[in-house]
C-alpha cells in the first residue's frame, strides 16, 4: 500500500498538531472499484441495462438520421421520393439558391422522437440514482469501515465514481453500437441497399460517438448525490446500522 501527504491531521493530548496520512493510488482506488462491481454484478447489470437501452434508442434514432441523410445527399429523385412516402418531413422538389445551385440538406429528429428519447434519457438517469442511493445504503458498514481506517471523503466520492464511470462507459458503448447496427438493419429493410451505399460513415461515427458521450455523462450524473451521501457518512453513523 502506498502512502502520501494529506491536510489530514489531529492533535495529541498536548495540543501538538500532528499530520498523518494514509492513501491509495489511482490503481488501488480502480482495483477496489472493480472488485466491487464484481461483488454485485447483477445489481450492477440492472442499472447497466436500463442506461443499455436508453442510449441504444438515442443510437437508434441519430444513426436513422444519418441514413436517411445519406440518402438525400445522393441526388436521386427516386430516393427522395422514397424518403417522403416513409414519413419525412421534406419539400417535393430540393430547395436551390437564386443561381439555380441546390442547397444542403440533412434529415433531423422529429419533434416525437426528441421527446421521447428526452424522456427515456430521464427515465434511466432517475433509475441510476435509485440504484446507487440502494448501493449505499447496502455499503454503510463498508463505507463505515473505510472511514474507520483513515479514508477521505474524496476517496469514498472517487470510489463511486469510478464505479459509475466503467459502467457508464460499457453501458453506453454497447448501447450506442446496438442502435446503430438497429438502425442500418431497418434501413436496408426500408430502402435496400442503397441505404449502405450512401452512408456517410464519418456521421454515423460521430453519431455513434455522440450517444456513447451522452450515455457516460447520464452515468456520472446519476451518481453524484448518491456519492456525496455517502461520502459525507460519519462513520459511527456508518457502523451502527444493522446487518
Amino acid at each position: 500500500m502506498a502512502t502520501g501527504k494529506t491536510a489530514s491531521a489531529f492533535f495529541d493530548t498536548g495540543g501538538k498538531k500532528i499530520s498523518r496520512q494514509v492513501v491509495l493510488p489511482f490503481r488501488k482506488s480502480l482495483e477496489i472499484s472493480i472488485k466491487s462491481i464484481k461483488v454485485r454484478f447483477f445489481r450492477s447489470m440492472i442499472t447497466v441495462v436500463g442506461l443499455i437501452l436508453a442510449v441504444a434508442f438515442l443510437g437508434f434514432v441519430l444513426a436513422g438520421a444519418e441514413v436517411a441523410t445519406g440518402l438525400l445527399h445522393s441526388g436521386d429523385p427516386q430516393l427522395r421520393n422514397v424518403l417522403v412516402k416513409a414519413g419525412y418531413d421534406l419539400p417535393a422538389e430540393p430547395p436551390v439558391d437564386a443561381d439555380g445551385r441546390a442547397l444542403p440538406e440533412s434529415v433531423g429528429t422529429g419533434a416525437k422522437e426528441r421527446w421521447i428519447v428526452i424522456l427515456s434519457l430521464l427515465v434511466c438517469t432517475v433509475g441510476i440514482v435509485n440504484a446507487q442511493l440502494m448501493a449505499v445504503t447496502e455499503r454503510f458498514r463498508e463505507i463505515g469501515t473505510m472511514k474507520c481506517l483513515g479514508a477521505l471523503d474524496s476517496f469514498v466520492l472517487r470510489l463511486f465514481l469510478l464505479e459509475a464511470g466503467m459502467q457508464g462507459f460499457v453501458g453506453a458503448l454497447i448501447g450506442a453500437v446496438f442502435g446503430a447496427v438497429a438502425a442500418l438493419l431497418a434501413g436496408l429493410a426500408r430502402f435496400g441497399l442503397a441505404a449502405l451505399v450512401w452512408l456517410p460513415v464519418g456521421g454515423l461515427a460521430i453519431s455513434v460517438g455522440a450517444a456513447i458521450v451522452v450515455g457516460f455523462i447520464l452515468s456520472l450524473a446519476g451518481v453524484v448525490y448518491p456519492a456525496v451521501v455517502a461520502a459525507r457518512m460519519r462513520p459511527i453513523e456508518a457502523m451502527r446500522v444493522q446487518e
